[in-house]
């Protein structure tokens, strides 16, 4: 499924006694709600209408769907990592509505055809919402900028070179100026190159323990703090990637307090994991930006709490296993996410007391809608009238992450064996369940 104008499902289904969470419009309360022909008809204490289906959710907490705005689905070119029809099937296993894939693709995300390609093949095999994050230069080199406006047109929600940094200050800057004139946010990978050169894993103890090349936290620092330098007058929507570092959070908040218009977003292994976790899960933990100190953990928890972090994302990144059987330094970058995320950041943020339910659900739905604009389709939230997007989360679950609920092409994941608890139980998308614990 694609399209910014949502699809109507045929059909109808009653779900009562759910806790409904609805952030935008701050309901939290016991309710019946009553989908049909794809969108919400009725919220109300009681509902006695029929229904074809009728669904006892009363424990059970009904969201919006859950909205991962970084994601790589692999399609085109690496589809033997994963496709449009896995990744969006790993979606809807995670409890997720909507996914907007990234243009480290090839060819590249980068031209108002491959935007509709996406769109036409998400259309005929997709189990939920895609949408295309396009490339902000020309084969996200760096050097030309890419068609935004034409890509713009034919429907992408954001613009980033991700997996690629825009190193050109002067380029940046235009990438910056073109890109608000579309509205949409352009979203950084935040890596300084001529400090990650050749390295493999975050540059600290453990690096020097196994003789691995250090990446040191100030390339991540010196491009948030170069494009907030730049960011002052021009005020684009600028949106940081998987951030790491706790410094960056610190540069984060002083930009928000100066009205400029940042936004950064955490992924599950760093707010959980350290630098440590090479020792033990080898290229299962290799990742970029790498994973750091429980310092880092702890700041990015923190910001979370604090509101400076105001999105969650899991930058799924599958590789074939073979890929991640090489020695570390071949070995490519990035997990697989969406399947487990959900569980994750509730065990990072929620059972430590850093947040509560309703703001991780705020942090996953109407949050990442309104950084891609889905907002204005309706998309992230629940309301009378609205898209039947829907996410039914058992809070009381408790299950233990195996290979059997990996139901994408790839199982690169260190968090198996993990025990986990509140999950995403059944998942609806255009008023169609597309995928039921």
């Amino acid at each position: 499924m694609s399209d910014t104008t949502p699809t109507s499902g045929s059909g109808s289904i009653l779900i009562k006694g759910a806790r409904v969470i609805d952030p935008l419009s701050g309901l939290d309360a016991t309710r019946d709600v009553l989908v049909r022909d794809g969108r919400v008809v009725a919220i109300e204490d009681s509902i006695s209408d029929t229904a074809e289906r009728v669904i006892d959710a009363a424990g059970k907490v009904l969201a919006p769907g859950l909205i991962d705005p970084h994601v790589h689905l692999r399609d085109p070119g690496q589809t033997h990592k994963e496709d449009i029809a896995s990744g969006t099937l790993a979606a809807v296993a995670g409890g997720f509505t909507s996914v907007c894939c990234m243009p480290n693709t090839s060819p590249c995300l980068d031209t108002p055809e491959i935007v509709e390609y996406i769109k036409a093949k998400a259309d005929r095999e997709g189990h939920c919402r895609v949408f295309s994050v396009a490339a902000a230069t020309q084969g996200r080199k760096g050097e030309r900028l890419a068609e935004i406006e034409l890509c713009d047109q034919a429907g992408a929600v954001g613009f980033s070179d991700d997996g690629d940094v825009v190193e050109s200050a002067s380029m940046m800057r235009t990438v910056l100026q073109t890109v608000k004139h579309t509205g949409k946010a352009f979203m950084q990978h935040c890596q300084e190159l001529t400090l990650t050169q050749g390295a493999t894993m975050h540059a600290g103890s453990v690096s020097m323990k196994l003789g691995e090349r250090g990446w040191p936290r100030e390339a991540e620092e010196l491009i948030i703090e170069r494009d907030i330098r730049l960011n002052r007058s021009i005020k684009c929507r600028y949106h940081i990637q998987h951030m790491s570092s706790g410094n960056s959070v610190e540069l984060v908040a002083r930009a928000q307090a100066e009205g400029i218009p940042v936004t950064a977003e955490a992924s599950p292994h760093h707010l959980h994991l350290t630098h440590k976790a090479i020792e033990t899960h080898g290229t299962m933990a290799k990742m970029n930006p790498p994973l750091r100190e429980q310092h880092d953990v702890d700041a990015l928890r923190k910001g979370v709490a604090d509101g400076i972090i105001t999105i969650l994302a899991t930058d799924h990144a599958p590789h074939h296993i073979d890929e991640k059987r090489n020695p570390l330094c071949d070995a490519p970058f990035g997990i697989i996410g969406l399947e487990s995320a959900f569980s994750l950041y509730h065990k990072a943020l929620v059972e430590p007391g850093h947040i509560d339910l309703p703001k991780l659900i705020e942090l996953m739905t109407i949050n990442p809608a309104k950084l891609c604009n889905l907002d204005e389709c309706g998309i992230g939230s629940i309301s009378v009238g609205g898209v039947a997007d829907l996410t039914l989360i058992d809070p009381e679950h408790e299950w233990t992450l195996g290979n059997e609920h990996l139901v994408g092409k790839s199982s690169n994941t260190p968090f198996l064996g993990w025990d986990l608890g509140a999950r995403p139980v059944m998942t609806i998308v255009g008023g169609q369940v597309r995928w039921e614990a």
